[in-house]
């Protein structure tokens, strides 16, 4: 669990970054230059450590860097805000897949409810989609406030209350079927 966090960190890193220097400066322009200088850094750093660099992490940099240069050029930040609605529409296209989430369930949910893991791995799907347009809406309003509140409250919130009700739904329905198994 550790690692999938640290993965998650280092591929929004540069949305981190960003958010910490924006808010602590109010300075969009800046905020976004660091973004872009640290996103290439990180890379630059992976890869002198010899690390291999997964798709999200060249995905990200290449967001960074093509909507961060789009603000920079224009001023305008709402190209930048739409990063992480990107990111979110990404993951939803590789949840689509069937069947997904299975191998990152415990053997006794994956074998006894692996129909209701499968239609959860949708419901994450259409999660992300839902979260990658509100993002989009926020960003296009360039308040950037609100922008800071709805990737670090509503995106964050979502996903943990998804988290909760899947973890209860799949206890319940696991409990049923081996109760159910137990009385046959």
């Amino acid at each position: 669990m550790k690692d999938v966090f640290r993965r998650l960190g280092s591929d929004f890193l540069s949305t981190i970054v960003f958010l910490v220097i924006y808010l602590t400066t109010d300075n969009v322009i800046l905020a976004t230059a660091i973004a872009i200088v640290g996103a290439v850094g990180q890379v630059i750093w992976s890869r002198y450590k010899g690390q291999t660099l997964g798709y999200m992490t060249w995905a990200s940099l290449g967001l960074v860097i093509v909507l961060g240069g789009a603000t920079l050029l224009t001023h305008d930040p709402r190209f930048v805000l739409a990063k992480p609605a990107i990111g979110h529409a990404a993951i939803g296209l590789i949840m689509l897949k069937r069947g997904w989430m299975l191998r990152y369930m415990p053997p006794i949910v994956s074998e006894t409810i692996p129909e209701y893991v499968t239609f959860a791995g949708y419901a994450w799907a259409a999660l992300c989609f839902a979260l990658a347009a509100g993002t989009i809406g926020v960003a296009m309003t360039g308040d950037m406030k609100l922008w800071a509140f709805y990737v670090t409250v509503v995106l964050i919130g979502a996903k943990v209350a998804a988290f909760a009700i899947q973890y209860v739904a799949f206890r319940l329905l696991v409990g049923n079927r081996l109760r159910a198994a137990a009385r046959a």
